[in-house]
């Protein structure tokens, strides 16, 4: 069986450390924020380039901690793709704002730098880009478009870890920016987890105080927060995970051009990913995908799709939207298959995996 992911085989060389580490944390009965959270926050924000982190419960908290810690007026618009997974637009709405909803460019995971344009309106306070599959949004260009609109730029990172727009990361290009730290991201906890990033140390101070309740000194809230902490035992995983991240996204960039150079069959569609893409996923388009999803199932090859519905499509978001069509973000949705992109698989599992699908 060739997996999708393997993260025991992916931490086979730090487990011993990892565990370790956790013993010291039971020992000491220091399981919310201790000393290990604050050295994760540091270290990430320095991979990232940026002056400050805040750890918290998952992704999804990340962004709405983010949208909340703006006070924008209730139902404001916040512009976000149409194809991405559910947390970005339930992120919007938890926080009493508006999805907007703007198409991917043509064949690629990123979001219409045109069609945003096209939606922004006096009510428009947010831009909430999302880096799909680990491909990089051109945020200078979104910059130039707001020019001086008091338009904020909060994006989800949630798959790009490390990547870079030119020659800066991804967590320091916007005015907040969030990441899911869930296990099968390029960095991942041993559970939920996740972190914001910022330059701006008010919304710093903003969002450490929201994340605990609202309170920097125990019993004294000066907000209504959330209960939504990043555990010390998760940023002694994260804080192990981090020192490889680097060294794995290389192997999926490697991955991902022998895909790009090797897989030759005029059924499969490949998306243009950016060039500072970190591959969490590794996307094709099949128009016939039940008979590949067969073949694959058959010489045991995993997969996966993301998403199979784009936002508009999603049940209990359908109403928002007045059956409103989004062209490219509905064909990646009905065509996408995510190939493994392990950056443990070795070259006979990759080559297996291009044989079997240029026989398709």
């Amino acid at each position: 069986m060739i997996k999708f992911l393997n993260i025991f085989k992916q931490d086979k060389y730090i487990r011993k450390s990892i565990i370790k580490d956790i013993n010291k944390i039971i020992n000491k009965n220091n399981f919310i924020l201790g000393k290990e959270v604050f050295n994760f926050e540091n270290s990430f924000a320095k991979f990232c380039n940026s002056r400050y982190a805040i750890g918290c419960a998952n992704g999804t908290d990340a962004l709405t901690i983010a949208l909340k810690i703006l006070n924008l007026p209730k139902n404001s618009e916040v512009i976000i793709p149409a194809m991405t997974y559910c947390s970005t637009a339930f992120s919007v709405i938890n926080a009493g704002l508006k999805p907007i909803l703007v198409d991917l460019e043509k064949n690629r995971p990123t979001l219409s730098i045109d069609e945003i344009k096209k939606k922004i309106t006096k009510k428009t306070k947010v831009i909430m880009p999302v880096h799909l599959y680990g491909s990089v949004v051109n945020i200078n260009k979104i910059k130039k478009i707001i020019g001086n609109k008091k338009i904020f730029i909060v994006d989800d990172c949630s798959q790009a870890h490390g990547a870079k727009l030119g020659s800066k990361r991804v967590g320091s290009l916007s005015d907040i920016s969030c990441f899911s730290l869930y296990p099968g991201k390029n960095l991942g906890a041993y559970g939920d987890a996740g972190i914001i990033t910022t330059n701006n140390k008010n919304l710093y101070n903003k969002a450490k105080n929201f994340r605990n309740l609202g309170s920097d000194k125990k019993f004294i809230h000066t907000q209504i927060g959330f209960n939504s902490r990043l555990d010390t035992i998760q940023a002694v995983v994260l804080n192990h995970k981090l020192k490889n991240l680097e060294k794995y996204n290389k192997k999926r960039i490697g991955i991902a051009k022998f895909y790009d150079n090797n897989i030759t069959n005029d059924k499969i569609e490949k998306l243009i990913y950016s060039k500072g893409s970190v591959y969490h996923q590794y996307v094709i388009l099949v128009k016939n995908r039940i008979k590949l999803e067969k073949l694959l199932k058959i010489n045991k090859i995993q997969y996966g799709f993301h998403y199979p519905q784009s936002i508009n499509k999603i049940d209990c978001l359908k109403n928002k939207f007045n059956k409103k069509k989004f062209k490219n973000a509905e064909e990646i949705a009905s065509k996408c298959l995510s190939l493994p992109i392990d950056p443990m698989l070795n070259i006979r599992e990759i080559k297996r995996i291009i044989t079997v699908l240029n026989s398709f």
